[in-house]
């Protein structure tokens, strides 16, 4: 039996069976597209050719990954009439021009973010997908966590009462060490901005999904820790310290970094309102602490904590046994898909979400340049999956 397969017949509130399956085909090898094939086949779809910078790797990955065809160049990937999806998991710098020609294919794609690396060219990218009318989804996959659901449902259903503040931090120790280097860190390669545009929409997006607000205005401030990265000149930041302000009047500060020894990937958001308090961090996925003034409530995910349906939909493993980070990607891809075949899923993150983490990107360099408040730019698309 296919591993989806079991999941399906063993936790059938996971997601409904496949409407069609769908030929996927990934463009890149590293660490994220493998991200992308497992959730593919968890998905109940198929993995069917990758491409990568040369000949040579996208062959050794098809092999490693067991995937039938290997392109020597992205191009033929896209234009192949055995692809229908395809799945963009390169260095940001490549994404605006692979989008783009997805969307002149007509192939409905899953777009890693940042989109682009630059708002005119996000623009550009919408244009075309609006013209051409395909699917288009970004991997914020942070939202499918079955507790962020939990934390949204509670929060918009007034339990919190008024959101008055908004905080938390996003810390890695990936960059921690000053012999530490990636393609990412190039400006050219990556964008303007590393930390804040990695990282940072991330949680930006996850405070504006769970609370329903939107962050107006902000004032920014970036550093970078290590002048020099591999004998090259750093220009992108390794930390960023935010305060914002929302449309429903919140305040709220957010500190980002790559540089954080001992933080792997601690995304954490509280947010207090008039009522309680919530706070969510996703070293601990399964876990939504509730604070009180005489008394904290912890909810774990399960069906018997859980009160969202929603949430009680994402919760596939039984309660006591961990559910992480590629379960909520495998479930991302899954609603995605879904969605790419006209079924409407709540939360899947598309098009005008990343045009929105594209104005976030601009408003924080402006911010950091002028070391003044900056608004957000009102950016919206016609098209979106949520």
């Amino acid at each position: 039996m296919e591993p989806s397969s079991f999941l399906l017949s063993h936790y059938p509130g996971r997601s409904k069976s496949v409407k069609r399956q769908l030929r996927a085909g990934v463009i890149g090898t590293g660490f994220i597209a493998r991200v992308h094939v497992r959730a593919i086949r968890d998905s109940g779809h198929q993995v069917v050719s990758i491409a990568s910078s040369s000949k040579e790797s996208a062959e050794r990955a098809a092999q490693e990954l067991n995937i039938p065809k290997a392109f020597a160049r992205w191009q033929e990937l896209i234009e192949s009439d055995e692809v229908d999806v395809v799945h963009i998991c390169t260095p940001n710098e490549l994404h605006a021009e692979m989008a783009i020609a997805a969307a002149r294919a007509n192939k409905s794609m899953v777009c890693e973010k940042p989109i682009a690396v630059s708002l005119s060219e996000v623009l550009e990218i919408e244009s075309e997908v609006l013209q051409s009318g395909v699917g288009f989804a970004v991997p914020l996959a942070y939202r499918f966590y079955p507790v962020v659901r939990e934390m949204r449902s509670r929060v918009q259903s007034g339990e919190a009462g008024d959101i008055h503040l908004i905080h938390g931090s996003y810390l890695q120790d990936w960059l921690a060490a000053p012999e530490s280097d990636n393609w990412r860190v190039d400006s050219t390669a990556g964008g303007a901005s590393r930390a804040f545009a990695d990282i940072g929409t991330h949680w930006c997006d996850l405070v504006e999904f769970v609370s329903g607000d939107r962050i107006t205005s902000l004032i920014a401030n970036t550093s970078i820790v290590y002048q020099d990265r591999g004998g090259k000149k750093v220009q992108t930041e390794d930390v960023a310290n935010i305060l914002f302000e929302t449309a429903n009047g919140a305040s709220g500060s957010l500190t980002v970094s790559q540089v954080s020894f001992g933080s792997k990937n601690k995304l954490q958001i509280e947010m207090d309102g008039s009522k309680a308090s919530y706070l969510f961090n996703q070293e601990q996925p399964d876990l939504l602490v509730v604070g009180g003034q005489h008394s904290n409530q912890l909810v774990t995910r399960g069906d018997e904590s859980l009160t969202a349906g929603d949430a009680k939909r994402l919760s596939f493993v039984p309660s006591g046994h961990p559910q992480g980070y590629q379960d909520a990607f495998n479930a991302f891809v899954s609603d995605a898909y879904a969605s790419f075949q006209g079924e409407n899923r709540e939360g899947v993150p598309g098009l005008s979400d990343g045009l929105r983490s594209a104005a976030l990107i601009e408003a924080v360099l402006e911010s950091a340049a002028t070391r003044a408040w900056v608004q957000i730019q009102a950016v919206s698309s016609e098209l979106s999956l949520q």
